[in-house]
């Protein structure tokens, strides 16, 4: 073959060759290396149907999520119009960029896989994007072996689980003890780890520490840390240290005891630990029974993995003779502690007799109070608005009853020989009689279109009911259960301004009423607003009290102070013009002569 035939071949292999490529034949070429989008749970991924630099035109692109090598499409551009496929990513996925990129939106890790784009250009091209997730893990627990390790165990036994939650990739865990790593070491340590996929994506790693320990590792300081990946570089978090209960030797319990904290007397409420303790090494395995005192009854009780069982609250339920049994988990010999008896002191509710008390002025009333506890308990009376004390003992007599007396009544009932043990109970004692008004009449200087809170407040017996001489919004509250009040919201009008508010109280033995008098006070604004009138005065009086001076008095009094000013400015020249020319007598030898001018 000549050079021109042995050319034409050469060229007609290349095109083949070139042919095969594009076409896509299996086997012909291996698939680029796909580009790499880093993206952390919950962001948004770029995709990029090739490299910034490429030119081409976007208007035709078909975009492909591959899985197991099977590629679905998931979206599709056209003329530069993105449009979804139905599927898992039908509403996550939106065009950028002038249609070169495609966002996908709520990044989970089932997201990471590679993604496909394949544009029409010249020649017909595809694109490969591998996308990895990441989310870092939480902080780390750690929890430590609560049975202790013997230093006579043959093999490693577990020092602490250390776990991880939520992260992906599946974070790498190191074991320290006092600051240096941890490796496997045969028949010395062992790290086990596991992990669990949530239906999240996420991962959930555990990895238990088991190592033999020395009589040296009782202060030993364990931890772990967790290495983790995100698209800014690698990171780590660590857990607390913790320490392991290490037993130098092992022996069996010969002796098995119970201890209270706190000692001394226990009242109602207070925290309590029930302790079992054993001079075994390590400590037997320890549960509690509780012998009811009246009904003999036994309970058991599970305490901690320490043998301590705790009382939040004690109660008077929780009285009885306590027990421990320990149970030594190799020898399966069992010991019990001597009982203990457990006495929550206690007070029951205070009962007042009679518990509504009423009374007509002039008569007398007896109220007496009860309890139980099971020590001696001493009562006393106090009137609940002063804190006087009125009576020691259980029962007040109350005489020659006035209005007054109706209120508030507090009986307190002590356990001397506990301190601290105490219950109390309020009464309130009702006098009968019409409704008393507890504030004075008065005038208010207000300004037209105001809206005004106006308040009116009445006791009595039977519990009075309150209206208004004007209309508006009234709003009651009882202040206790023989008082009352009223607010009324009120818009200051020329007929309100001439009429007043009355307030008007009343039940059946009566009826009372306080009038307030409003004044248009021309110096103030006339806009809308709110106002109060709720004056601190109290009494039960018809009289009408001027809240504040009319406005002439206040021009009067700037005058009388300027004269006064005046005349003392007039009186002291005076003064000091007699003691420059020596008229003035000072000091004993003038008060001397003044004298003696007298007598003459």
């Amino acid at each position: 073959m000549g050079r021109p035939g042995l050319a034409c071949a050469l060229l007609l292999a290349a095109c083949c060759c070139c042919c095969r490529r594009a076409a896509g034949v299996p086997g012909e070429a291996e698939p680029p290396t796909p580009e790499l989008v880093e993206v952390e749970v919950g962001g948004t991924a770029l995709l990029k149907c090739g490299p910034s630099h490429s030119p081409g035109n976007f208007s035709h692109v078909d975009w492909f999520s591959v899985h197991k090598e099977k590629p679905t499409l998931i979206f599709r551009v056209r003329k530069g119009q993105g449009q979804s496929e139905p599927g898992e990513y039908q509403h996550r996925l939106s065009l950028q960029d002038r249609g070169t990129t495609l966002a996908l939106t709520h990044i989970t890790p089932h997201d990471e896989r590679i993604f496909l784009c394949q544009g029409k250009r010249p020649l017909s091209q595809e694109h490969r994007i591998q996308l990895r997730v990441y989310k870092a893990p939480e902080e780390p627990t750690i929890l430590v072996n609560p049975l202790g390790i013997s230093v006579n165990s043959k093999e490693p036994v577990e020092v602490a689980t250390c776990v991880g939650r939520n992260g992906y990739p599946i974070p790498q865990v190191i074991w320290y003890k006092n600051g240096q790593s941890l490796k496997e070491e045969k028949n010395r340590v062992h790290i086990q780890s596991s992990q669990i996929v949530e239906s999240s994506g996420l991962y959930t790693l555990e990895s238990v520490l088991k190592a033999q320990l020395a009589k040296e590792d009782k202060d030993a300081q364990f931890y772990c840390e967790l290495n983790y990946r995100l698209p800014s570089g690698n990171h780590m978090k660590e857990s607390q240290e913790v320490t392991v209960q290490v037993f130098c030797e092992s022996y069996p319990a010969e002796k098995v005891w119970l201890e209270v904290e706190p000692s001394g007397m226990l009242k109602e409420g207070d925290r309590v630990e029930i302790r079992c303790l054993a001079d075994g090494n390590p400590p037997p395995h320890f549960t509690i029974s509780k012998q009811n005192l009246s009904t003999k009854e036994i309970e058991e009780m599970t305490p901690e993995d320490t043998g301590t069982l705790v009382l939040e609250s004690a109660q008077k339920e929780h009285s009885g003779l306590y027990q421990c049994q320990g149970l030594d988990l190799e020898t399966m010999a069992s010991l019990l502690s001597d009982q203990q008896e457990l006495l929550v002191n206690y007070v029951s509710d205070i009962r007042v007799s009679p518990a509504a008390p009423e009374s007509q002025e002039g008569d007398s009333l007896t109220l007496a109070c009860e309890a139980e506890s099971n020590q001696a308990v001493e009562f006393q009376w106090l009137r609940e608005k002063t804190g006087q004390v009125l009576e020691k003992g259980p029962v007040l007599q109350l005489h020659n009853l006035k209005r007054e007396a109706g209120g508030g009544y507090r009986c307190v009932a002590t356990v001397p020989s506990v301190p601290g043990l105490n219950r109390t109970r309020l009464v309130h004692v009702a006098i009968f009689g019409s409704p008393w008004m507890m504030l004075k009449e008065r005038k208010m200087w207000v300004s037209e279109n105001a809206v005004l809170n106006l308040s009116c407040e009445a006791s009595g017996h039977p519990r009075p009911t309150i209206s208004w001489s004007v209309e508006g919004t009234a709003q009651e509250r009882d202040q206790d259960p023989l008082s009352v009040l009223s607010v009324l919201s009120v818009l200051v009008t020329p007929e309100l301004l001439e009429t007043g508010a009355e307030c008007v109280a009343s039940n059946s033995l009566g009826r009372n009423s306080t009038t307030i008098f409003l004044e248009l006070d021309s110096s103030r604004s006339t806009g809308p607003r709110v106002s109060t009138a709720s004056p601190s005065v109290r009494a039960n009086s018809t009289s009408t009290e001027k809240k504040l001076p009319e406005p002439e008095s206040k021009g009067v009094a700037i005058v009388a102070v300027t004269v006064c000013v005046l005349v003392l400015a007039v009186l002291g020249a005076v003064l000091y013009f007699f003691y420059k020319k020596g008229k003035l007598p000072c000091g004993r030898s003038g008060k001397q002569e003044m004298e003696r001018n007298t007598s003459i």
